[in-house]
């Protein structure tokens, strides 16, 4: 399943002492919880790029060790390097991939800030999505000037750091901390090796675009350096000595000698006459958050199209990809296939699978494996090197190897049939129900987009499919989390008993435990319930051919309610809290008596279409 997961992509002043860099790796690692991804040392630059992952908590902890180990190891006033640089961690990005919103990044990042700030007594400035002054979101407008501006940066008001001191830090300089969106370098393949195509391409996609020239007639056709060449107080014909004193004046004599405007001729080629010499008209590409250049790439023996998308969300994949082969196709070319460099979070590939499936009028409610696989087929991810979505998808909902639901079938029914409380009755109603919902999607994919299907059959069951998939992998989840609750219970149940204080704190424990016990099989009721819910919709407009797979899904899903409410009541004989019991045993009774008004409503459909 989805868990929390951030990315770090910390940049450290220091690319030519290896041992340097390990023992601030180190720090990284040793934080269970994070996974080192890539070191990239550049020597001349004398800085290294860091990528790491990890739950919230873990890499908090990660980032403060790290930036602490870099100021202790790093002596700014001795470094020297190419790229632009103010501290021994010159910036520290987190990047938002899964289970974790931009505004829970946004404090963690300030919270790691405060904690340098104040700890470590380095000026911190908060940058992009972090940032509390609007001036600030730039990290090139904060550097600027870089580490040997620092102490004159910073007596000045406007300059003062979001956290930590506004003394000069000799040794650490300052840090820049942030949350930012997610860059996915990708690249596009191209079956040619002129590097002049792709990066035609490139200028019809990128957000920068091109100089706006546009060759019209000959007359009309100039060098930009050929039509004005802009002098102190003198503005010189393009195709004659004169030289007026104005624009104007150089204007009417265009017109008059040589039968050209002056100003049409630099608005046709890309040229803003209140800008001088050098400054083209730019004429916007297609897409936002979208750089792109051409190069040829002599490995692959072909050209290539590299881009950077900066933030997913806005600017996808796919959409660039899609544009690119329809320009290729009008430059005779085509489009071989794609590459993504690095990492991809699992929303922009998921994403990316359900486009195309919907363009192949079919349902996105199909296994997350199966979207996945398409996004790779469809973006040809394949063509220079092979793919592998368990590598290189960041936040790819996943089970830990000991878990109940990655053990063949028959291995887990013997595990139910061993003389242990669990797993039992709690984890087997959730399977039930997810078989359920499993059962549902089957018929609504067997029915929608298919010879017959209507197009209002396409749409509500095509959502159908993908709300049971969404309840199939909930409820298999809960599998675990059942037995899990009774696990955590029976554990507090084992605390300490002898004194006064061991005896309250292991009767709270207990207590907790009870609750959390009760929580889960009551939350596999609820999603049982949806179960049954949608088998009533799949019912009515699916394909009577598999009318009792439909309801067979439903009285799974009625197994996963009443299973679950079994579990919820058996557990609140032993809570003290008679409040928490009455609303539980009155929310049971309402979902019991809700599944088995469906429950009917499904079997009177399913009865009337076999008989």
């Amino acid at each position: 399943m989805s868990e929390k997961l951030i990315e770090c992509v910390p940049n450290f002043s220091e690319g030519q002492r290896t041992e340097i860099i390990k023992m601030i790796t180190d720090e990284i690692e040793k934080v269970e919880g994070t996974k080192l991804l890539d070191v990239d040392p550049g020597f001349d630059m004398n800085r290294t790029v860091v990528t790491f992952v990890g739950t919230p908590q873990a890499v908090e902890e990660a980032a403060f060790l790290s930036i602490k180990k870099a100021a202790e190891l790093i002596d700014m006033s001795k470094h020297k390097g190419t790229h632009p640089r103010m501290g021994a961690t010159d910036v520290f990005p987190f990047v938002p991939i899964t289970g974790v919103t931009e505004e829970e990044c946004i404090e963690l990042s300030k919270r790691v800030a405060k904690r340098v700030g104040e700890e470590l007594q380095i000026p911190v400035y908060l940058y992009e999505k972090s940032a509390v002054n609007p001036e600030r979101k730039n990290l090139a407008k904060i550097r600027q000037g870089e580490y040997e501006a620092l102490p004159e940066k910073l007596k000045d008001p406007k300059w003062k750091p979001d956290f930590g001191p506004s003394e000069f830090n000799a040794r650490a300089g300052a840090t820049v901390i942030g949350v930012r969106e997610f860059l996915i370098a990708y690249n596009i393949n191209l079956n040619t090796r002129e590097e002049k195509y792709a990066t035609d391409i490139a200028f019809e996609l990128r957000e920068k675009g091109r100089s706006a020239r546009k060759k019209t007639d000959d007359k009309f056709y100039f060098k930009s350096e050929e039509i004005l060449k802009y002098q102190k107080g003198n503005y010189p014909c393009g195709s004659c000595d004169f030289i007026g004193k104005t624009f104007q004046e150089t204007s009417e004599h265009c017109l008059r000698v040589h039968k050209y405007d002056l100003v049409e001729l630099f608005e046709l080629n890309g040229m803003d006459i209140s800008k001088p010499e050098g400054q083209s008209v730019k004429v916007p590409g297609i897409f936002k958050h979208c750089k792109a250049i051409g190069w040829m790439v002599p490995k692959y023996d072909r050209a290539q199209i590299s881009i950077n998308l900066t933030d997913y969300k806005i600017t996808s994949m796919h959409h660039v990809f899609d544009k690119a082969v329809e320009l290729a196709e009008q430059r005779g070319l085509r489009v071989t296939g794609s590459e993504i460099v690095g990492m991809v979070p699992y929303p922009a590939l998921l994403e990316t699978g359900k486009y195309y499936l919907r363009k192949q009028t079919r349902s996105a409610g199909v296994p997350i494996k199966d979207i996945l696989n398409t996004a790779v087929q469809s973006l040809g991810l394949n063509d220079v090197s092979e793919f592998k979505i368990e590598e290189r998808v960041l936040g790819l909902p996943k089970n830990l190897e000991t878990s109940l639901i990655e053990m063949k079938v028959c291995d887990f029914t013997d595990e139910v049939s061993r003389e242990t409380p669990a797993p039992g009755g709690g984890s087997i109603a959730a399977l039930v129900g997810s078989l359920g919902a499993a059962l549902a999607s089957m018929v609504s994919n067997l029915t929608s987009y298919k010879r017959g299907s209507t197009k209002e059959q396409d749409e509500i069951l095509s959502d159908a499919a993908e709300k049971a998939q969404t309840l199939k992998d909930s409820l298999l989840k809960a599998v675990d989390d059942d037995t899990n609750a009774f696990n955590d219970f029976m554990s507090a149940k084992r605390l300490p008993n002898k004194t006064a204080e061991e005896k309250l704190l292991r009767e709270n424990a207990m207590q907790e435990g009870l609750k959390k016990a009760v929580n889960v099989p009551l939350n596999t009721a609820e999603l049982s319930l949806e179960v049954i819910k949608l088998c009533k919709t799949v019912a009515e407009f699916g394909n009577p051919a598999s009318i009792t797979d439909v309801g067979v899904g439903a009285q799974c899903g009625f197994t996963g309610v009443k299973g679950g409410i079994f579990n919820v009541l058996i557990n609140l004989k032993d809570i003290k809290d008679s409040n928490f019991n009455d609303a539980m045993k009155l929310k049971c009774k309402q979902l019991e008596q809700e599944a088995k008004i469906v429950l009917d409503q499904v079997f009177e459909i399913v009865e009337s279409k076999i008989s």
